[in-house]
């Protein structure tokens, strides 16, 4: 895409659809810690067990992080539960989705926003761009931590794995945030930190597709498929409004 290709597509853009996850939020703060609860649950507590569910999931064993497109960087709650019984946790799909959604959204409750969101988030309400939030979090967790956090009110739009939309990186979030607002797919930029994020705003026809460098992917993951890689969502309103 043309300096001028970039620059006619942000002049149409009314709306910003967030990813939370490694966007809004420091994922590795809040992840790391809560991830290896989650599977010490699903391996009923016994140590062995639950690290061979996190290296399965995704977890890089040399840095402690999920690695960039695995199961624990970008798949939902529904996704990783299924993948953990499959290797051998003795649950029920449905029991396990439940324990886990329990626990992420008791996690949301006090997790703070990455340096520079409020701020940013303010000054694009502020230029009347209409925002939403899309994660492959439940919607109840995602509401957790918008409250938490005082940023509820600035988002019109919120949606996770299981309100009705589908997962990412389908897209069908897109879709529902376009028709909640009454804009077109093509006016709305997207902006996350890692492949679902670029994909689902692919599928959808998104406006813009934004990567950041602030959660699971490196530059080099994401630049050939997004439009444009910011440093942080907190550099937004730098990038569409000059």
């Amino acid at each position: 895409m043309t300096s001028e290709d970039l620059h006619s597509r942000k002049a149409g853009i009314t709306a910003v659809l967030f990813d939370k996850d490694g966007t809004l939020l420091d994922f590795d703060a809040t992840w790391g810690p809560v991830y290896r609860q989650a599977a010490s649950i699903a391996a009923r507590d016994e140590p062995s067990d639950t690290e061979r569910f996190l290296l399965a999931s995704g977890l890089d064993p040399a840095t402690g992080k999920p690695a960039a497109g695995s199961l624990l960087a970008a798949g939902n709650t529904e996704e990783i539960a299924e993948a953990w019984i499959a290797g051998g946790a003795n649950f029920g799909l449905e029991e396990l989705t439940a324990k886990l959604d329990r626990l992420f959204i008791d996690r949301m409750h006090d997790s703070e926003p990455l340096p520079g969101i409020r701020e940013a988030v303010d000054t694009l309400r502020a230029h009347n761009y209409t925002l939403g939030v899309a994660s492959s979090d439940s919607e109840a967790a995602i509401r957790a931590f918008l409250a938490g956090t005082g940023l509820e009110p600035r988002f019109s739009f919120v949606t996770g794995y299981d309100t009705g939309h589908g997962p990412k990186p389908e897209p069908g979030m897109v879709h529902g945030f376009a028709a909640a607002i009454d804009h077109p797919a093509s006016r709305i930029a997207v902006i996350g930190d890692n492949m679902h994020d670029i994909d689902m705003a692919r599928a959808a026809g998104a406006g813009l597709t934004i990567g950041v460098l602030t959660g699971t992917s490196r530059r080099e993951d994401l630049e050939p498929h997004a439009d444009i890689v910011l440093e942080s969502a907190a550099d937004l309103p730098g990038f569409l409004i000059g």
